[in-house]
């Protein structure tokens, strides 16, 4: 098993070791019951609880039933779940069997399954019983895919569509962990596709270990005594870092919620099972400040909550830590270096920043020309270094390179860099704005915007006036009660003016209902361009 030096504080990166002969899966589910704590609480999903050994009976049921199905070793599996058992108990039953799970986000169209199905070539899919009509039509127009495996449902239902639930329980609960290696082929998980069409992300079986060594003890300060709930979702790297490597890589207790995460939904758990650790994100950290129904302080436990997947507006961080009185812990991390590289920390936050590398990663920001920028507060492209890196995308040679290159990974992400360390984000590369021969980001722009007393979210793209040259347009959700005006817009306006450099401000506002964005909560400001050019 890894080992965590006794240094493990964020000053000095931890010492970890993983030996060769490694597989992820037996690790996070074998320290548990090693350490003793078989019977204590894994997981709370919305229909029961199921302590460290049932977690270790399901997943072997899943290795095993894999292995009666004929799928071997590196072929793959999709993975379409809701956040319920199953998840962990699937995922983890894959990893052991050597077989390759792909974790894929369950709020997408037949389409892009079609698309990923295709694309992996995954022979079997394990699919939430409400999904199920999507993937249905999929088996007649897939070659590769062979079964369908139905989460959630008793029943059995065809030959090639079947009950999960029954053929677990006549698969047996004792299973040898598969000999793989820590540099072996683990998982994929296929990017947000915040800018464009989604790629298959490889990742191996050192890297979940490695971000709960580097990341979740040393910056986080996860527990065993915690209890964690993530409204981040298991299928993307975030929140399958949250709710299963972290609290399993110290015999945590998570909280799990199938349901989409709105206010109300969070609001339950939090209530419920009263989570000491919560993760979320800007947009869902927002609403539910603006929420009726907030939560008093008394009424949770919570002793952290962390925030990715966009840059965490300072006004928000504000708000919540005098409702709440606990920071949130801001960060970065990526579907392709799996969790948080950079970290706000306990002691240590500044609002409105990404806050400070994290022990074990090395970033530096390039400019256009490829130069390191070493000044402070300059604008240049995140790189990292570190040994959670994704191996490639899958079947995308071009990308792959552009993307990984050597020990640097190319993140897509502008950022600035304070005089005493601090990072703060500017925007996607592909999100910023040239306005007047010199750049604006679409992020501090929106974070102006929402310290509006009106407004609840903002999303800034470029647009082009009648002399062709670009200027920010703002698109702005309203919060609930307030009715849009010229004259509402144009006191944002003049907000804006007041608080920003005057070149910034929006030229144009458009009231919307809602911004499109991924699942992780990434505002798809490629669409509102589009939309905004037709």
């Amino acid at each position: 098993m890894p080992t965590l030096s006794e240094a493990d504080h964020a000053t000095s990166p931890p010492k970890i070791s993983i030996p060769r002969l490694y597989n992820a899966a037996d690790d996070l589910i074998g320290r548990n019951l090693a350490a003793g704590r078989g019977g204590k609480l894994a997981y709370i999903d919305d229909k029961g609880r199921y302590t460290y050994d049932e977690l270790a009976a399901r997943a072997n049921r899943f290795a095993n039933l894999l292995g009666t199905l004929g799928v071997m070793r590196e072929q793959r599996v999709l993975l379409c779940v809701h956040d319920t058992i199953d998840f962990p108990a699937t995922f983890l039953g894959a990893i052991k069997a050597g077989v390759v799970p792909i974790a894929v986000n369950t709020l997408l169209t037949a389409a892009d399954y079609e698309y990923m199905l295709g694309d992996s070539r995954a022979r079997v899919a394990v699919v939430s019983e409400p999904l199920l009509p999507l993937f249905q039509p999929l088996l007649e127009k897939i070659p590769t895919l062979e079964r369908l495996l139905v989460a959630g449902a008793d029943g059995a239902q065809g030959e090639r569509v079947q009950a999960l639930a029954p053929l677990l329980a006549e698969s047996g609960e004792h299973f040898e962990a598969v000999a793989t290696t820590r540099d072996d082929a683990c998982f994929w998980l296929y990017s947000s596709g915040s800018t464009g069409a989604p790629k298959g992300t490889v990742h191996v079986h050192s890297s979940l270990m490695e971000t709960a060594e580097l990341y979740a003890r040393p910056i986080l300060g996860i527990r065993e005594d915690d209890v964690v709930f993530s409204a981040a979702k298991l299928f993307f790297a975030y929140g399958l870092g949250n709710g299963l490597t972290f609290p399993l890589a110290v015999g945590a207790t998570t909280v799990l919620m199938a349901e989409r995460p709105t206010p109300a939904a969070v609001f339950q758990r939090l209530r419920e099972h009263k989570p000491t650790i919560f993760y979320g994100v800007p947009t869902l950290y927002a609403s539910m400040l603006a929420a009726a129904d907030c939560p008093q302080r008394e009424e949770m436990r919570l002793r952290a909550c962390t925030s990715a997947g966009e840059a965490l507006p300072e006004e928000i961080a504000r708000r919540w830590a005098q409702r709440f009185g606990v920071d949130i812990l801001d960060g970065i991390g990526s579907t392709e270096m799996l969790h948080i590289f950079i970290s706000n920390r306990p002691g240590d936050v500044r609002y409105g920043t990404t806050g400070k590398p994290v022990p074990g990663y090395e970033v530096r920001l390039v400019d256009d020309e490829g130069n390191i920028i070493d000044g402070a507060n300059q604008p240049g492209e995140l790189q990292i270094s570190g040994s959670t890196s994704a191996m490639a995308y899958w079947n995308n040679r071009d990308k792959s390179r552009a993307t990984f290159q050597g020990s640097w990974t190319r993140s897509g992400d502008k950022y600035s860099r304070t005089a005493d360390g601090y990072y703060v984000y500017a925007g996607r590369s592909d999100d910023m704005l040239k306005v007047s021969g010199i750049y604006v980001s679409p992020i501090e722009v929106e974070s102006c915007l929402i310290q509006h007393e009106a407004v609840l979210e903002a999303a800034v793209v470029g647009h082009e006036d009648d002399d062709k040259l670009i200027k920010p347009k703002a698109y702005v959700v309203l919060k609930p009660g307030i009715s849009a005006s010229p004259v509402l817009a144009e006191a944002i306006k003049q907000h804006v003016k007041a608080g920003l450099a005057p070149y910034k401000y929006p030229r144009w506002m458009e009231f919307v209902e809602e911004l499109p964005k991924t699942a992780t909560g990434k505002i798809q400001r490629f669409k509102l361009r589009a939309a905004g050019s037709r």
